[in-house]
This record gives structure tokens, C-alpha cells and sequence, in this order.
């Protein structure tokens, strides 16, 4: 199994090829509105999940096909990445490869330790995330292992941020009536103001895993904006499912696709894509049909709802 994915359109980070370098649902949280489901393996063990020599291996044959739509290399994927203990030595790699910038999408709880910090500080990049900053919201919306707490991760993320000389973006993934009422936000302004990301994301969930767990509303989102006030760079990065639709119908209707095509062209990993695709079957909208040993989805011609 391949431990690279794309390159795929992202928002932030324009054509990025992942290294996915943690098993499936390795973390060390459970958050609510993970687009991949539970956390299997909740874990603040760092070890070499996956060789690392295979990861580079992988890599290094794709480069040398040629990566002129590369913009970043990506560590990212269907687990934590920086629970993988030889991340550092990945990165420094890579670095001999291409000029290539790196970047690390996190969740940012392991930060608090040095040798987590020691091992990103050659990244060009490094996108963490917090959803929360009071110890209530924190458990509600990230689901974490009992031995880390929001504060240890506040102050992991000031000391990554003031030893850190590359880009430092700070994502926060707001979830409708969890960490989206005032005081929280008030806390999390607060937060941000002791952290000093150089951009702020405020993101909600498009694609909810389950039933409970819905997105903030564009309005709300604009509000929520305008409450952390002009002390940080912050832009609205949520897509919307209508966006979302209106990028996956037009490529299913020209052709049938299968999933590893679909979630390529859309920027997703495939067990995300998998997630999306299920939904729209079950509405009616999308078909699933098999060739051979290959599986394709296509628009239902005659389709049961208005897409």
C-alpha cells in the first residue's frame, strides 16, 4: 500500500502530495467531527509506526518521475503524524531531496515536548489546530488521551511558535453548539493572543460523521470572525456542502470515476472521499457500479432527489 497521496488541490496549500506515515486512526485524539470516523488506536506513544525508509523510498521514486505541480509535500493523512517518532528525520530527508517546501498539518498536542518541537523546526510549515480552550469544550470537541490537558497544549504551542522561524498557521474547527458559544471563543481569542500564529482558519465541519455533530452557519462563522477582533490575521476557510457537491457531481457526471480518481481531483484523502460518496449514494444521486476487479461511482441519470 502506497503511503503518498495526490498531489491534490488543497485550499491553503495549493497542489500538496501527503505522506500519510500513521496507521489508520492512530491519534492522539478523538475528535467529534473527524471526517474519518472514530480513533482506533488513542495513543501518545511515539514509535516508527511505518519504516521510515519506505516512506522515503516512496517518495524519492515519485520525484524522480518529475513533480512539477508539486507546491508542497504534506505530512498528513488518517492519523496523527507527529506520533510517528522518525517525522524529524523524514523531514531532514526530504530536505536533500527537492526544494519542495514541507508542511505538517497537526492537531498540535504533542507540542509541549521538546523533542516533538526539535523534530518539526526544519518544516517550511507547520498548520496545527485548536478547537477549544477551556478544559470543558476541550474534552467535548477532541475527545483526548486522558494524559494531556488544554492548557500543556496551549503553552506547547507558545513554545513551538517562539522557537519556530517558519510560516505558523493556527486552525480552528468549530462545531455547531460545542465550542462555538462566547465565553469559549472569548478563551480561545485570549489563547491566540498568547500563542501568535502568523494566520488564524476558522473552519467548520462539512462533511459530519454522525448525526449530532453539525456545521456553523456562514452568518455565525462571520460573526465569530468579527469577535476575535483585529489582533490576528483570520480568514474564513469552510467549504460548504453545497461547494462540495458542486465540485463532486460535474466530475461523476462527465464519467464514472473510481475512488482513489475522485478523491484526487477533490483534494481528499479516500477514506474521507469514501464517507462522502456513501451519503451521496444513499440520497440517490450517485451510483456505484463494478468492473472487474475495479470499482466506479457515476451521477444516477435518473436520480430519486434534486441534486
Amino acid at each position: 500500500m502506497s503511503h503518498l497521496f495526490g498531489p491534490v488541490p488543497s485550499r491553503r496549500l495549493g497542489r500538496s502530495l501527503g505522506l500519510d506515515i500513521t496507521p489508520y486512526k492512530t491519534c492522539t485524539f478523538d475528535c467529534i467531527y473527524c471526517q474519518l470516523g472514530r480513533t482506533t488506536n488513542k495513543t501518545v506513544q511515539r514509535r516508527e509506526y511505518i519504516a521510515k525508509d519506505l516512506i522515503l523510498d516512496e517518495l524519492r521514486d515519485f520525484l524522480s518521475e518529475g513533480c512539477e505541480d508539486v507546491d508542497y509535500i504534506t505530512f498528513a493523512g488518517s492519523g496523527e503524524p507527529t506520533l510517528h517518532s522518525g517525522i524529524g528525520e523524514m523531514i531532514d530527508a526530504i530536505k536533500t531531496m527537492t526544494d519542495i517546501p514541507v508542511a505538517v498539518i497537526t492537531n498540535g498536542s504533542l507540542l509541549f515536548r521538546e523533542d516533538v518541537r526539535g523534530d518539526l523546526s526544519n518544516a517550511d510549515i507547520v498548520l496545527p489546530s485548536l478547537d477549544a480552550a477551556t478544559t470543558s469544550v476541550f474534552r467535548a470537541v477532541n475527545q483526548p488521551h486522558e494524559s494531556l490537558s488544554v492548557d500543556q497544549i496551549i503553552e506547547g504551542l507558545r513554545m513551538f511558535r517562539e522557537e519556530f522561524e517558519g510560516e505558523f498557521w493556527l486552525e480552528i474547527m468549530f462545531v455547531r453548539g460545542v465550542n462555538d458559544g462566547t465565553d469559549e471563543i472569548t478563551a480561545m481569542s485570549d489563547a491566540i493572543s498568547v500563542i501568535s500564529p502568523d494566520r488564524v482558519q476558522l473552519n467548520t465541519v462539512v462533511r459530519p460523521p454522525r448525526a449530532d455533530v453539525g456545521p456553523v452557519d456562514e452568518d455565525e462563522m462571520v460573526r465569530i470572525r468579527g469577535a476575535f477582533g483585529g489582533n490576528f490575521d483570520v480568514e474564513i476557510i469552510a467549504e460548504t456542502r453545497i461547494e462540495v457537491r458542486a465540485d463532486i457531481l460535474p466530475l461523476l457526471e462527465r464519467r464514472p470515476l473510481t475512488m482513489d480518481q475522485i478523491a484526487g481531483s477533490l483534494g481528499m484523502h479516500r477514506n474521507e472521499a469514501a464517507k462522502y460518496l456513501r451519503e451521496l449514494i444513499e440520497q440517490g444521486v450517485v451510483v456505484e457500479t463494478v468492473h472487474g476487479d475495479k470499482r466506479y461511482f457515476g451521477a444516477n441519470p435518473n436520480p430519486s432527489i434534486e441534486p
